[in-house]
């Protein structure tokens, strides 16, 4: 069975792995993101991963499993994407500071004609943070890659007090929904992993 995950992300290959799942290319999918600007974050995350897998469904056979997914956090309903620069990065950190958000991610699995598309909450929130320790965050690189300027997996877990939902959702692949998706298409996660 042929799996294909449409996207580069290196967390999303790891959490894929972590699942059970060895044996699957990546396809980068092209989506203008910018279309659907403005639209709520649920409804954001779900178009966009369904548009995600579409693009890169296109190329390949239809028998093949495409899983797209993606992830952007809220604050208050408004959505942070990623830091255009360092002075953008600090304003989220800052408007993040000691308060309670949520990360979106949305994921689709298609085959064929047959489309599931679904999408996953966790609440976080970070401990009240100083100017210092924001600019001492931003000076190590993480926040500039990834929507709301932080990294959970990494020196991001720093400025988290708790979260409440899927860990994994917040890196990107909310992995306990996913596999129950798969399963619908006969990718038993748990046999897979048994079987190394």
């Amino acid at each position: 069975m042929k799996i294909i995950l449409a996207s580069q992300s290196p967390r999303r290959k790891e959490l894929l792995e972590r699942m059970g799942i060895q044996d699957f290319e990546t396809i980068s999918p092209n989506v203008d993101e910018s279309a659907f600007h403005g639209l709520p974050p649920e409804e954001l995350v779900r178009r966009l991963s369904a548009e995600k897998a579409a693009a890169v469904a296109g190329k390949v056979g239809k028998d093949a499993i495409v899983i797209a997914a993606d992830t952007v956090v809220a604050l208050e309903g408004a959505v942070l994407g990623k830091p255009a620069d360092e002075l953008d990065a600090f304003k989220m950190l800052s408007a993040l500071s000691g308060v309670r958000h949520q990360v979106y991610t949305g994921v689709t699995v298609c085959r064929g004609g047959e489309k599931q598309t679904a999408h996953e909450v966790t609440d976080v929130t970070f401990r009240e943070l100083s100017e210092r320790e924001i600019e001492d965050y931003i000076s190590t690189g993480e926040p500039m890659d990834k929507a709301g300027a932080y990294g959970i997996q990494g020196y991001g877990a720093l400025l988290i007090q708790g979260i409440s939902g899927d860990y994994y959702n917040v890196m990107g692949l909310p992995v306990c929904r996913l596999s129950g998706m798969l399963a619908r298409f006969g990718v038993d996660c748990l046999k897979l992993a048994a079987q190394g």
